[in-house]
C-alpha cells in the first residue's frame, strides 16, 4: 500500500488510513516513515493607521503588522524624499563656539547686542543721510533772495496825490494805490452790496477808507484795467469792458469777482507794507 500511495495522487490520504486505522484492536508498525502534512501559515496581516496626507509627507504611512507567526508590530515607512538631512554650519561658526561646554563670553546675547548696536547705528545714519537730502531739496526748490525781496515792498504814501492811483510791481504783477477823495467814499458806502454781482462791503476791502490797495489784474481774463476810467469812475479793462468802481467792486461786464486786495498793513512813517 505503501507502493502504491506513493506513486499516485492520493498518498496523503492513504497515508492517514495507514495510520488511524486498527487490525482487531492491535496496532499494525508501520513499513515506512510517516511524513506530517504541512500547516500553510497566513502572512501577517499590516493594516494602515487613518493619518493626514500631510503627516504621511513628514513622517510616511504608519502601518500595523500582526499575525500568527509575528508578534503585532507598529512600524512606519519614510518616504525618500522627505527623508532631509539637516545642514552642518560648524565651518561657519567660530571655533569658540563650537563647544556648547565652554564658557566663551562670546556668546548668543553678546552676538545680538552687537548685531543690535550696528543696526541702530545704520538707522540714524540713514536717517540722518535723508533728512540732509529733504532739506537740500527744499532749498533747491525755494525761491531765491531777489524774489524773496519783491515778495515784500514798502510804499510811502506821501507820494501819491489825492485823487490819483499809483501802479507799483508786486510779485510780477501790477499793484493799484489810490488815495480817494471823500465823495469816492461816500459813494461806494452808500452802495446797495445785495445788488453786487460779488457782494462785499467797502470797509472790508480798505482799511483806511482814503486808501484802496488792489492788484491790477482783470479777474475775466488777467488783462491790466485802466484806473480811474470806467462808467463808474473806478477802473475799466478795455480788453472785454469790465467796468469796476473806486472800491475795485465789479459792476458792469464779465469779470465774475472785484479785483483782489493783496495782504498788507500799515506802518510808521507813512507808508504802507505789502506782505507775501
Amino acid at each position: 500500500m505503501n507502493v502504491i500511495a506513493k506513486s499516485t495522487t492520493l498518498s496523503p490520504f492513504l497515508r492517514a488510513t495507514a495510520t488511524v486505522v486498527s487490525n482487531g484492536g492491535m496496532p499494525v508498525a508501520a513499513t515506512s516513515k510517516v511524513n506530517k502534512p504541512k500547516i500553510t501559515v497566513p502572512e501577517p496581516f499590516r493594516r494602515r493607521l487613518q493619518q493626514t496626507i500631510y503627516q504621511d509627507l513628514l513622517t510616511g504611512p504608519m502601518c500595523i503588522s500582526s499575525g500568527v507567526a509575528v508578534s503585532t508590530q507598529v512600524h512606519q515607512r519614510r518616504l525618500a524624499h522627505t527623508d532631509i538631512q539637516w545642514p552642518d554650519f560648524t565651518d561657519y561658526r567660530p571655533s569658540e563656539t563650537q563647544d556648547p561646554n565652554s564658557k566663551s563670553r562670546d556668546n548668543a546675547p553678546s552676538r545680538k547686542g552687537i548685531s543690535y548696536l550696528i543696526a541702530a547705528g545704520s538707522s540714524v545714519a540713514g536717517v540722518y543721510g535723508a533728512k540732509v537730502i529733504v532739506h537740500n531739496l527744499v532749498g533747491m526748490l525755494s525761491p531765491t533772495a531777489d524774489v524773496l525781496a519783491m515778495s515784500k515792498i514798502e510804499i510811502k504814501l506821501d507820494s501819491i496825490p489825492e485823487g490819483k492811483s499809483a501802479i507799483f510791481k508786486w510779485r510780477g504783477k501790477p499793484l493799484f494805490v489810490r488815495h480817494r477823495v471823500d465823495s469816492e467814499i461816500a459813494t461806494e458806502n452808500k452802495v446797495d452790496v445785495t445788488s453786487l454781482r460779488d457782494p462785499e462791503e467797502d470797509s472790508i476791502r480798505a482799511k483806511d477808507p482814503k486808501w484802496l490797495v488792489i492788484i491790477g489784474v482783470c479777474t475775466h481774463l488777467g488783462c491790466v484795467p485802466i484806473a480811474n476810467a470806467g462808467d463808474f469812475g473806478g477802473y475799466y479793462c478795455p480788453c472785454h469792458g469790465s467796468h469796476y468802481d473806486a472800491s475795485g467792486r465789479i459792476r458792469k461786464g464779465p469779470a465774475p469777482l472785484n479785483l483782489e486786495v493783496p495782504p498788507y498793513e500799515f506802518t510808521e512813517g507813512g507808508t504802507v507794507l505789502i506782505v507775501g
